[in-house]
């Protein structure tokens, strides 16, 4: 049986659960799409699919929500999960309403929890309000998110603008006292179906994932799916294969490909050209050049042989401003995304066999431009849970990371790691028993 099928509304969000539920001794490949469910092998423990949906219409996520309930059920799971930021990114239409609540007709479940704590990084829910590292959601950086700004620290109102269902509020004090005290509290609140709950530690954590082990829903961010799995695993040996710190081997060219313009991706842009070559494209001056991929491919070609490469669309505050005057806020973004993707593709056919990848979205837009249906994943660690290879039908590697993520030194570190993967021993090739 699988024992959890996990929903990733974004593909570094989905990295990180399958490199956490690695981490624990489960085998957790990660899939793109509905169909690559379907290739998975009948021992599979735990499985993510990540979809692209953060951002969507909520009438085509509660589809894409649908879909996977289905593939899902097929399967047997167990236990569903949707995840969804840690920061709770999301319109005010949603979606993280929607897609729960059609999980939760699909799956029949009563009802259902929202744990977006990340506690291992100081976020923090307390009286259904976020917290970041002590500031509350609404008055931190957050609220200058172009694309979710999110002014509201109260996540039940947060969530009730955006969903059917009523929403309710698990408390610290009742999570606290025990499994009893809290499903009481849960029943005392017999007209909502959707609860905000509350964890500030790893303990609240725990016993949260003592309350839902046996719910066939479960939502939230990055703290909870590695407490279910510890319980569920109980006492039973890592599954052969599982976390695993090098990967197979992807002999080849290297890249960096980085769309993210947040702070930590243009200091380690700015500390990789110290080393190596890197084009900076500008999406005012370059973006209707005819000729800018074959320029950037002739570019390319002419310096693999001597080591990495990277390509960034990756600009400062002015340069995002001026490219989003340009092109629009939306029409910015996307035109990044479709030359990043492009060129993802022309590297390939050049011979890049590893890749590393900075932006949540860009990271989407390479692994689709790729091609790539399935990863396996390395386990969580300094790579930040970005580490994952494709075996079939073109072996490669790849370190995809949110552009917040890293030191000054990441690029570095995440090669290094790739490289260390092509001198290693591989006893336990992918694509053997899961």
């Amino acid at each position: 049986m699988l024992e959890f099928a996990v929903l990733a509304d974004d593909l570094t969000g989905g990295m990180i659960i399958a490199s956490s539920l690695e981490h624990e001794g489960v085998r957790c490949p990660l899939v793109t799409s509905v169909d690559a469910l379907a290739d998975l092998p009948a021992s599979t423990e735990a499985v993510v699919l990540a979809r692209k949906i953060r951002l969507v219409e909520p009438d085509l996520a509660r589809k894409e929500a649908e879909q996977a309930a289905a593939a899902f059920k097929a399967l047997g799971a167990k236990r569903i999960f949707s995840k969804y930021s840690a920061l709770f990114d999301s319109s005010a239409r949603g979606n993280i309403g929607p897609i729960a609540e059609t999980l939760l007709d699909a799956t029949g479940a009563q009802r259902t929890i929202f744990c977006p704590s990340f506690v291992e990084r100081d976020v923090t829910v307390y009286e259904g309000r976020m917290f970041l590292r002590g500031t509350p959601l609404g008055e931190s950086f957050k609220r200058f998110d172009p694309a979710t700004p999110m002014l509201n620290s109260n996540l039940v109102e947060v969530l009730q603008a955006q969903s059917r269902l009523k929403v309710g509020l698990l408390r610290r004090r009742h999570l606290a006292t025990g499994k009893p005290a809290a499903e009481a509290a849960l029943a005392r609140q017999a007209d909502a179906r959707l609860f905000i709950a509350d964890a500030i530690d790893a303990g609240d954590i725990e016993r949260l994932a003592e309350l839902t082990l046996d719910w066939p829903l479960t939502t939230g961010a990055d703290s909870l799916p590695p407490a279910l799995a510890r319980l569920w695993r109980g006492d039973r040996p890592p599954a052969r294969g599982s976390g695993r710190r090098l990967l197979p081997p992807a002999p080849g060219f290297e890249a960096v490909l980085a769309g993210s313009c947040a702070a930590p991706t243009l200091a380690q842009l700015d500390a990789f050209e110290g080393a190596h070559p890197v084009w900076r494209i500008d999406l005012v001056r370059d973006g209707e050049d005819p000729d800018l991929l074959d320029r950037i491919s002739a570019w390319a070609s002419q310096r693999l042989r001597s080591g990495p490469v990277a390509i960034a669309t990756s600009a400062d505050q002015a340069g995002v401003e001026a490219a989003q005057q340009r092109h629009g806020r939306v029409g910015a973004a996307a035109l990044s995304d479709r030359l990043l993707g492009a060129l993802a593709r022309r590297l390939l056919n050049l011979g890049v066999r590893k890749f590393v990848v900075a932006g949540g979205e860009t990271s989407g837009q390479v692994v689709s431009a790729l091609g790539i249906r399935r990863v396996d994943v390395a386990r969580l660690d300094d790579m930040q849970g970005g580490y994952c290879h494709q075996s079939e039908p073109v072996g490669l590697s790849l370190v995809l990371k949110p552009g917040t993520f890293g030191d000054a030194e990441f690029l570095f570190s995440a090669l290094a790691r790739l490289r260390e993967a092509d001198g290693a021993e591989h006893p336990d090739p992918i694509g053997e028993s899961a």
